[in-house]
């Protein structure tokens, strides 16, 4: 029987047109590129830190977050920023304290060629009045890294999104910040262990947030346990899929409690982020 050379053509366009939407479904529901934060293996790390970063490296990370008072591990900002194009690694930030925080560190973060300089914790404050203050310390540190052409933020711990005294200090810091001076970075894991709606809290703020931490929950109660991203209780397909709509740019491992090493848990959320689509 012949083919209407019309009709042929229609169907095969919207066959191409299909395949070219579920195409682009799936490039969307993946992570081409993952990183993780270098305090996931803070036991061995010290010991030989270029050796071990390249076991991270050849595990599947692209990119890291550094983290102490030396995120660079002994080597200069240009010996590192080296050294990890030689692995095929990028270091894209570090969290650094409130106290080590300064001039002299950000501008050598950006000789480095990092991103962020990161505050990872500040601890619950007794009070909105507290908590704008330390949003005026991160106005003023993003003022100064602005000068550097990086960028100044803060990462969330569970107490953030915990209701105190009436408030709630991650919303008091998102408005009273200027999203120029000062973004963020979400700590999934203890997003949900502080029992936040986390899609809702990203479909309101997902704007200020430009990386994110990956972190895997066995219980939440009567205290947080970690696992392996495979094995725990947070729906990573949902969030990641939220954290892509939302426009997050970066994704990092970060593990602090492990079934049976840092190394084999670092190795099984490589494979599991590898495989994973949302």
């Amino acid at each position: 029987m012949m083919i209407d050379r019309r009709k042929f053509l229609q169907q095969s366009a919207s066959l191409a047109a299909l395949a070219l939407i579920a195409n682009r479904v799936e490039a969307k529901g993946t992570l081409k590129q993952f990183g993780c934060q270098l305090y996931s293996i803070r036991d061995v790390l010290p010991k030989d830190p270029k050796g071990y970063m390249k076991q991270l490296a050849d595990m599947g990370y692209e990119y890291f977050e550094s983290y102490s008072k030396d995120p660079f591990w002994g080597m200069t900002p240009k010996e590192a920023k080296a050294y990890l194009s030689d692995i095929g690694v990028k270091m894209v930030s570090t969290h650094l304290g409130l106290p080590d925080t300064n001039e002299e560190m950000i501008a050598k973060c950006a000789e480095a060629g990092l991103k962020y300089v990161i505050c990872p914790a500040i601890g619950m404050q007794p009070s909105a009045d507290a908590w704008k203050q330390k949003a005026e310390t991160f106005s003023k540190h993003g003022e100064t890294a602005k000068k550097y052409g990086i960028k100044y933020g803060y990462h969330n711990h569970s107490y953030s999104f915990q209701n105190a005294n009436g408030v709630k200090g991650q919303r008091i810091l998102l408005d009273n910040t200027d999203p120029s001076l000062v973004m963020f970075e979400l700590d999934m894991c203890w997003i949900e262990a502080a029992g936040e709606d986390t899609l809702a809290h990203l479909k309101e703020y997902g704007k200020r947030y430009e990386l994110c931490h990956i972190k895997q929950l066995e219980t939440k109660d009567p205290k947080p346990k970690q696992t392996d991203l495979e094995k725990g209780i947070i729906n990573y397909k949902s969030l990641l899929r939220a954290g892509k709509d939302a426009g997050i740019k970066y994704y990092l491992v970060e593990q602090e409690q492990y079934p049976v090493s840092p190394i084999e848990s670092m190795k099984s959320d490589a494979a599991y982020l590898k495989d994973l689509k949302f």
